[in-house]
């Protein structure tokens, strides 16, 4: 059996939930993508130009400082990664984990949480990106998804 990392980047919580709920549907462990500096409300405004979130995803160079690492994660076979989709791609942390941490010969995961957006731009973004890594699948999901649907897209 694969030892399975869930990691994720949650804003207001709600990937925080998904995440959770998929760790425990796969029997898998959880990891906070945490940054740094936290998000207030201001910085989540995507109708200001100015404000931190809008700043971060207009500069594709941009990789907020994560405040933990993931101390095992040779033990780990498959990792997934979710996060909200902002501007239809994951945030730019996302990419501040993905370089921080050595992914290869991983099988790996995405998993989004979104209002209405589709998470097949962000996959196929990451997906490019970072050729080199073995990126399986993307699914988005919403807050009351049952196990059914976890394990039979992971398993």
């Amino acid at each position: 059996m694969s030892k399975i990392l869930v990691s994720y980047f949650s804003a207001s919580g709600v990937t925080r939930g998904v995440a959770s709920k998929i760790a425990n549907a796969v029997n898998g462990d959880l990891f906070e993508i945490e940054p740094v500096n936290k998000y207030t409300n201001e910085d989540l405004d995507w109708t200001n130009s100015s404000s931190r979130s809008s700043v971060e995803m207009n500069n594709p160079s941009s990789r907020p400082e994560i405040k933990n690492k993931v101390s095992n994660l040779s033990d780990y076979d498959t990792a997934l990664i979710g996060f909200p989709v902002w501007w239809d791609l994951a945030p730019t942390i996302i990419n501040t984990f993905i370089e921080e941490n050595n992914l290869e010969n991983k099988k790996i995961y995405v998993f989004a949480t979104s209002g209405g957006s589709s998470v097949n731009n962000s996959f196929n973004t990451l997906k490019n990106t970072y050729s080199n890594l073995n990126f399986i699948s993307a699914k988005r999901f919403s807050s009351n998804i049952p196990d059914s649907d976890i394990t039979n897209w992971i398993m």
